[in-house]
């Protein structure tokens, strides 16, 4: 009787009756489900939206893949008849349609590209799926023989344009539903947990969500109360409270310290709550997407190897360089030939301005600008060094007097940078990689900022997409260290893409 009694007594304090409700689980619950299917659908319409969203989805990709081919075989007809042959193109596109959209959609769901807002990958996924689309018809084509697959030129003429089509019209679907939903008020509400600045960090990446914008509704940290701008919700012995009162989506653990084992407890409490966790990454974080298993070992050992492009990765990267920076500047010539006469008419000095910085392993090399300062800009820098806006190593001033009239416009719009395509054919730069420093910037940085110089330095890069002089230096070294470690031809294409809106919309030029 004693034992019985001890077992039905409750729990002596508060804590304990909320550990036990975080802990147990009720047989034959399906804790990934937020309520029952039926009351979701009426309650919050949720089944509505997502097959409203993979409809919509697949009728747009079914549209751009046809528009893809209809283009593909027009272009085929001009240079080879020309003609334009509207009529056959359509019927070509028609018979061929069916077998390549099939593919179109299995790889597309494979990459998550049905998937909601928040989990969609972007234009860098997109090619990769659109690529292995191609190599898949090519070998079906092959193998079946088939007469509509008489040429080589409908694999990739219809790869170019998918891209360009699909994937500008994938960027506008991003672009319209989003403002709708804003529109119609959807948020997302997620809680940060962890503790310090790095609540503060991730809240500020995340204000200007690019997909549906994130409600913080407040924070939990592990530490004393930070003083963040955000609103505390408590301990984190309440997460399951919070959870409950205040209809959380997604809880994002914001440091890279958090304990294990606390990180255990609360990503079961979420489930439990059909809550998304998300995990903001740290550096090691970043670099162990690159670990290798070694094996023979009898502790379970994972290599660290260094983020470099040789063999086929180089060869790649190299020939993407060469041959789109010829195209741009062939492109682009009345450009840098009008920026050059406005240089050279304004102001005294040379067109060019030669800026030896630290290229692959800390080598220097003239790294090729349209000249935006007077000639005596280097001999009054010193002059200038209390007025430095920037943070870590970086020199940066919004109004610089020594910045010409003609040379301010060029630098808001980055056509000042344009002469280094040049140097992305010298092999100097890359079109796409981390920025390379002047040698002043370069003689402070902290050793860890180096590793950045492991590989080629780029015209463009996640700096330049993500902020540019709006972001602090270590989390812009940070998007240098995850460029080096998921780097791919589409994610190049991906950044070279996103460069010109950045650029148009001057987000943190100066």
């Amino acid at each position: 009787m004693a034992d019985t009694q001890t077992q039905t007594k409750p729990p002596h304090t508060p804590r304990a009756q909320v550990r036990a409700r975080e802990t147990v689980v009720l047989p034959g619950v399906d804790v990934r489900r937020k309520r029952p299917p039926l009351l979701s659908f009426l309650l919050r319409m949720e089944t509505l939206r997502k097959a409203s969203r993979v409809v919509s989805l697949l009728a747009l990709d079914f549209a751009c893949l046809l528009a893809a081919l209809i283009v593909a075989l027009m272009v085929k007809a001009v240079v080879r008849d020309g003609i334009w042959a509207w009529e056959a193109s359509v019927l070509e596109a028609r018979e061929t349609v069916a077998f390549a959209y099939l593919v179109t959609v299995l790889l597309f769901a494979r990459s998550g590209l049905y998937a909601e807002r928040a989990q969609r990958p972007g234009i860098a996924r997109i090619v990769s799926a659109l690529f292995q689309v191609m190599i898949v018809s090519l070998i079906y084509g092959l193998v079946s023989g088939a007469e509509n697959y008489n040429s080589y030129y409908i694999f990739y003429g219809t790869f170019f344009f998918a891209v360009i089509i699909l994937g500008s019209a994938r960027w506008m679907y991003e672009k319209i539903t989003g403002a709708i939903l804003r529109a119609a008020g959807y948020r997302r509400r997620a809680v940060l947990v962890g503790s310090g600045r790095h609540i503060e960090d991730v809240a500020h990446a995340l204000r200007d969500e690019v997909h549906v914008p994130v409600e913080m509704v407040g924070f939990i940290s592990l530490t004393p109360r930070p003083d963040n701008g955000l609103r505390s919700l408590g301990r984190i012995e309440d997460v399951a409270q919070v959870l409950d009162a205040y209809r959380v989506q997604e809880v994002i653990i914001a440091d890279p310290d958090f304990p294990e084992e606390r990180a255990v407890e609360l990503v079961d409490t979420c489930h439990q709550r059909g809550v998304t966790v998300r995990v903001a990454p740290s550096t090691m974080e970043i670099l162990v997407q690159r670990a290798e298993l070694v094996p023979g070992t009898s502790v379970p050992l994972f290599e660290l190897r260094p983020p470099v492009f040789d063999g086929i990765d180089y060869f790649i990267k190299r020939t993407f360089d060469v041959i789109v920076s010829l195209l741009l500047l062939l492109f682009l010539s009345p450009l840098l030939a009008v920026s050059a006469l406005l240089v050279r008419s304004t102001s005294r000095g040379p067109v060019i301005y030669r800026s030896s910085r630290p290229g692959i392993g800390g080598e220097a090399f003239p790294c090729l600008k349209f000249r935006t300062m007077y000639s005596d800009a280097d001999q009054r820098q010193a002059d200038l060094e209390s007025l430095n806006e920037a943070s870590g190593p970086l020199f940066k001033i919004k109004r610089d007097p020594r910045m010409t009239p003609i040379g301010r416009f060029l630098r808001r719009y980055s056509l000042d940078e344009l002469p280094q395509l040049v140097n992305v054919l010298k092999g100097d730069m890359s079109l796409v990689g981390p920025r390379p420093l002047p040698q002043r910037d370069f003689d402070q940085l902290e050793d860890w900022h180096k590793k950045r110089y492991l590989v080629t330095p780029g015209m463009t890069g996640l700096w330049q997409i993500s902020g540019r002089s709006e972001l602090d230096f270590d989390d812009l070294v940070r998007l240098d260290f995850l460029y080096l470690e998921r780097w791919s031809v589409g994610l190049d294409l991906a950044i070279l893409l996103k460069t010109i809106p950045a650029v148009v919309l001057r987000r943190g030029a100066y």
